[in-house]
């Protein structure tokens, strides 16, 4: 069930869930008027940012991995893991 810490988080996501979808309710009936239009997409998407995927996580993990000594010669070579994360679909 987890620590009460745990569920405290849950139950104030929860409050904070319900909060944000009716304000999103409250926009959607604006929606046509002239200044609302995607506001809710909008407002979701900046209070609910998705996670970068799996691959965008790599890709990026992959530019801080130091792949040159002091001498600046390379000592591993990632460009075939580059180029498979690069093929991956962006789920």
């Amino acid at each position: 069930m987890g620590t009460w810490l745990d569920q405290i988080t849950i139950a104030y996501q929860a409050g904070a869930d319900q909060e944000l979808k009716a304000c999103c309710d409250a926009i959607y009936l604006r929606e046509d008027q002239p200044l609302c239009g995607g506001t809710a997409e909008w407002l979701r998407a900046a209070r609910r940012p998705k996670p970068p995927s799996l691959k965008k996580q790599a890709l990026n993990d992959l530019d801080t991995i130091q792949t040159h000594d002091s001498f600046g010669f390379q000592i591993i070579d990632l460009s075939n893991i580059r180029q498979a994360l690069e093929a991956l679909p962006n789920d």
